[in-house]
């Protein structure tokens, strides 16, 4: 890694540091999710899911096709940062060729996961934006529409997911021989498809809550090896970071398992929407990765400065985010 590289990288981070500090930023970006499973025919069960802070929620409210009529009340609860809403509903003629939306999504800077379950057995996933707020249900998806949506799930929740991005970051400054680095993307890329594949699949499992704090640590052990590198010494880490990155990989495979639990795999494209998921995630990780070199060789001829000082920066930077991740973590395993 380059003097200039470990200065942006170090910026980079204390810049991830800052947004982290404000609670209401963090969890803007969190999707909005509505799950909607046919219970019997043109009779759905509804589970509403909206970011919240403490008892404050974000301003969103599913919106349902006009011929939905409510069979049950919602009923609100406030569970693990999220306010959610249980109710069913009957919508006669189905929900094909129905519009379905989320009001006050164009005033976020988060974006919607629509997800239908129909009786049949097929799956319908939407995402939905604040400039596309709304879509029309067409009661099934092609090969190609769920290779899409998948692919694109992918790149956003590897986008949105700075803690995922962080430890990336770290591995960079970490690396200072750019093959090696290739190298140990690489190996981090293979763990966490295998941990990706096999929990998504129910082959294994872990429980969430840690599996969460467990990556916040393996950020923090990263940063405190940059905060140990000495001239003329090289650590187990600096030696084979591939290792470091395969072990802790095959954890952060469990987080993104994690979400793509949440959102389901159609029962008719299982491995399609599996692998197109995984690619979106490599692809937003390298586009992460090509972003920060890209950024590097620009700083290049701005900014000199001692490589260790920056490194050091950059590695106090990104320790103090994931503690600030780690602790309120652990707090929720006592919860």
């Amino acid at each position: 890694m380059t003097r200039l590289g470990a200065i942006l990288t170090a910026l980079l981070a204390a810049v991830v540091t800052v947004l982290l500090t404000v609670p209401a930023i963090a969890h803007e970006v969190r999707p909005a999710y509505l799950d909607m499973r046919e219970t019997a025919s043109d009779a759905f069960a509804i589970v509403w899911k909206v970011p919240a802070v403490g008892d404050m929620r974000l301003g969103l409210h599913a919106r349902l096709p006009g011929s939905c009529v409510e069979k049950t009340e919602p009923v609100g609860s406030i569970e693990a940062g999220a306010y959610l809403e249980r109710w069913s509903v009957a919508c006669p003629g189905g929900l094909k060729g129905r519009e379905i939306g989320v009001d006050g999504l164009g005033s976020t800077m988060t974006d919607a996961l629509v997800r239908i379950q129909y009786a049949t057995g097929d799956t319908e996933v939407a995402r939905l934006l604040p400039e596309e707020p709304a879509f029309v249900a067409a009661g099934t998806q092609t090969g190609l529409e769920v290779a899409r949506t998948y692919f694109l799930l992918g790149v956003d929740h590897i986008l949105s997911g700075l803690d995922h991005l962080l430890f990336v970051l770290a591995l960079m400054l970490l690396i200072r021989d750019r093959w090696m680095l290739v190298k140990t993307i690489t190996a981090f890329t293979v763990a966490h498809s295998i941990t990706l594949a096999g929990a998504s699949l129910g082959y294994f499992s872990l429980p969430q809550a840690p599996v969460e704090a467990t990556i916040a640590l393996s950020i923090a052990f990263v940063a405190s090896e940059l905060v140990k590198m000495k001239p003329g010494e090289r650590r187990l880490s600096e030696t084979y970071p591939w290792v470091v990155a395969f072990a802790f990989g095959l954890l952060h495979g469990f987080g993104f398992a994690g979400a793509l639990k949440e959102i389901g795999l159609p029962q008719a494209d299982v491995p399609l929407s599996l692998l197109t998921f995984n690619l979106g995630v490599e692809a937003g990780q390298l586009i992460f990765v090509a972003a920060t070199l890209v950024l590097i060789a620009a700083a290049g001829a701005l900014v000199r400065v001692p490589p260790a000082p920056a490194r050091l920066a950059g590695a106090y930077a990104i320790g103090t985010a994931a503690m600030l991740w780690l602790v309120p973590r652990i707090a929720g395993l006592a919860a």
